[in-house]
């Protein structure tokens, strides 16, 4: 609060004057987050006072039978200050909660931060032209003040911890969602590969029971013509045979059989590396082969790779790495399938890995476009995607990131429009520690 003092000559600026969103948050700070999350999929989303006037919004404001809507509150020193408006499509109604409460976690921190920052300006302003009384008076104010706004502080210190947790456990929760979403997006590939084999196998079977009718059949005959002993049965059993093709289905059951193991062998296959890729029963952390876990995934992919793709492998001999297994393999699992869904025919990729200086280097280098310099600073940010609205959540190479700056390393990533594009994870070996690997 402003107040001009009567024969002071100046201005007394007293602390602690009510806020309004308006003037904690400004456009430079809410429009790039609001336009993120018009990229991440929502349809319209609006920031409002606590009066419901809207101070900021994106997106279409049509809205429609055809959507679904979230409001989460904003808060101010522990009081609503406002709100915050999320619509989505209706077919992402299961991430609409998490959207929105990410969203309003965001903006509640950043008005936390704010507050307190413009607080800490407000104390240190300079009280100008007055007498020595007044002087006086104003310091004792200042105590005061200051000691309410320790108080403050001090609450706002505990809030911004409670809601550092809460985004932890969100963006965990955000993890799990990105790997159930991938799990998801290739179930309908693993159960084509496991429905092929399967399909082969019953029909052998089939034809296995037919023959079996046949051989029944054959031996009933024997019973009944032994039976009735007399000239020209060694001519009739032969007849018999050759009219039942008996020659041809004796030969044919044993590869029958042999194809039918071969398929149960590929499906007993298919579920281990997908057991495998998911690590379900393993514990928390383990010590792992970096190059075993790389080819895991890409047994799980099988059924995305092209036939026309040509996959190089040049793996070095690296040590065990202590790590949670089914993260690393997310971590391989998004930046392989960023290439194959970047070049859709006469795709090459190139994986290397190396172990050198105490860390363990894996590169994956492809043939695609590339990532235009306007957008590659950005591949990383939350919710940023180049895909159609509704295709991607824009958190797999956020997640990806997450999984390898947790464990200590960096990744990087190397691209020119039309030259193809290199990912580059380092990850710490421990100082090159020698230990026995799964």
């Amino acid at each position: 609060m402003n107040e001009d003092r009567e024969g002071a000559g100046g201005i007394e600026y007293v602390v602690g004057a009510e806020k309004r969103l308006c003037e904690i948050l400004g456009d430079e700070e809410i429009m790039p987050i609001l336009r993120s999350a018009l990229r991440a999929g929502v349809s319209r989303i609006e920031v409002r006072d606590s009066k419901g006037r809207v101070l900021w919004a994106c997106g279409d404001p049509t809205g429609g039978g055809g959507r679904a809507r979230e409001v989460a509150p904003l808060c101010l020193e522990g009081e609503p200050a406002g709100s915050i408006m999320v619509e989505i499509p209706s077919s992402g109604r299961l991430r609409l909660r998490d959207f929105t409460g990410l969203l309003s976690e965001v903006m509640n921190t950043m008005i936390t931060n704010n507050l307190k920052r413009m607080l800490t300006a407000e104390i240190h302003t300079t009280v100008v032209d007055q007498t020595h009384e007044e002087l006086i008076e104003t310091n004792r104010r200042l105590r005061a003040s200051e000691s309410r706004y320790r108080e403050l502080a001090e609450s706002l210190d505990r809030k911004v911890q409670e809601r550092t947790e809460e985004l932890k456990r969100i963006h965990t929760r955000l993890i799990q969602q990105e790997k159930a979403a991938s799990i998801g997006l290739l179930a309908a590939g693993v159960a084509h590969e496991i429905n092929t084999p399967l399909g082969f196998i019953s029909s052998n079977l089939n034809t296995l029971k037919r023959y079996m009718s046949r051989f029944t059949e054959m031996l009933d005959f024997y019973r009944r013509i032994v039976g009735e002993a007399g000239d020209g049965v060694a001519e009739e059993a032969a007849k018999k045979w050759s009219d039942l093709k008996l020659g041809f289905v004796v030969r044919d059951v044993g590869e029958l059989i042999s194809q039918s193991l071969d398929g149960a062998e590929r499906v007993r296959r298919i579920v281990a590396d997908l057991k495998g890729f998911s690590h379900v029963d393993d514990s928390k952390e383990d010590v792992v082969d970096l190059n075993t876990e790389i080819e895991r995934t890409f047994s799980v992919l099988a059924h995305e790779i092209p036939e026309d793709a040509e996959i190089e492998r040049d793996y070095g001999s690296l040590p065990g790495f202590l790590c949670d297994p089914a993260l690393v393999c997310q971590v391989f699992l998004n930046i392989i399938l960023n290439s194959l869904q970047a070049k859709k025919g006469g795709l090459k990729l190139h994986v290397s890995t190396r172990f050198a200086g105490g860390d363990i280097t894996v590169a994956f280098t492809d043939n695609g476009p590339g990532i235009p310099d306007d957008i590659r600073g950005r591949i990383f940010e939350p919710f940023f995607t180049t895909k159609d609205v509704g295709e991607g959540t824009g958190l797999g190479l956020t997640v990806t990131r997450d999984i390898v700056t947790a464990y200590g390393g960096d990744i990087e990533v190397e691209s020119r429009p039309g030259a193809g594009t290199t990912f580059l994870v380092r990850l710490p070996a421990e100082g090159g520690r020698d230990v026995e690997v799964r």
